[in-house]
């Protein structure tokens, strides 16, 4: 049997916050791994300074990605119990004003003026902070920021994306390393687009068009770099 419960989940929307948090700790750990270590063997003739500092960069990259995603949603959900809290205040010192200001809403929405007014009244009475939340505040359940989620989300993927340009490193030649380097994190970002496309249901080609075009930049920058500054080692 279907239900609203059911039929809402079913939605991509509903996978957007842990889908964008883990499509950009992928990415993040693919492309700046391989750029990284692209950099270094442009400038070496041995392995193990490569590994060494490709395993330094997934280390600190995936804390670095965690912390900066948990802040950074962190101050988002603090933000938003601020207007939560404020809300609250208004709807019970001035609950007329409220009321009218929902049935505003309403009716830029398209609703004839009594019909607003009714809806925002009915509504009100089963739950005022919650219409007030969702309609004047933009806050559901689907925006609501979770920290701890989105900080796990970011550093799991960015490890797994940076673990795959590591095994390259591991089992590739040292001669031609980076164009081993570009040639599968180029294959790993067209999967890693592919994928994070058709869960999040939007379209394949553009997907990896944007995350290989923008990939390919960043390693060629870094070779560049690495040539330019490169001291063999």
């Amino acid at each position: 049997m279907v239900t609203i419960d059911n039929y809402l989940d079913s939605h991509y929307i509903h996978r957007s916050n842990w889908l964008r948090a883990a499509v950009l700790g992928a990415n993040d750990g693919i492309i700046s791994i391989s750029s990284l270590a692209i950099g270094v063997s442009a400038a070496s003739i041995t392995r193990e300074p490569i590994v060494l500092a490709t395993v330094a960069g997934l280390v600190a990259g995936a804390l670095s990605m965690a912390a900066g995603e948990y802040v950074s949603v962190s101050s988002q959900t603090d933000t938003e119990k601020a207007d939560i809290e404020r809300e609250k205040q208004e709807l019970a010192e001035m609950p007329e004003e409220e009321l009218k200001i929902l049935a505003q809403i309403y009716e830029r929405r398209g609703l004839k003026k009594e019909t607003a007014m009714q809806v925002a009244i009915e509504l009100t009475e089963k739950d005022a902070l919650g219409t007030h939340m969702r309609d004047e505040l933009g806050i559901n359940e689907i925006s609501q920021a979770n920290p701890i989620q989105a900080a796990l989300a970011s550093g799991a993927s960015f490890c797994v994306g940076g673990l795959l340009p590591l095994l390259v490193i591991l089992f590739a030649p040292v001669k031609g390393m980076e164009y081993w380097l570009y040639g599968f994190t180029i294959v790993f970002l067209v999967l890693l687009g592919a994928t994070a496309a058709k869960t999040g249901g939007s379209g394949i080609a553009k997907a990896i068009l944007r995350i290989t075009v923008w990939g390919t930049i960043a390693m060629v920058l870094s070779a560049f770099v690495g040539y330019l500054f490169g001291v063999n080692v």
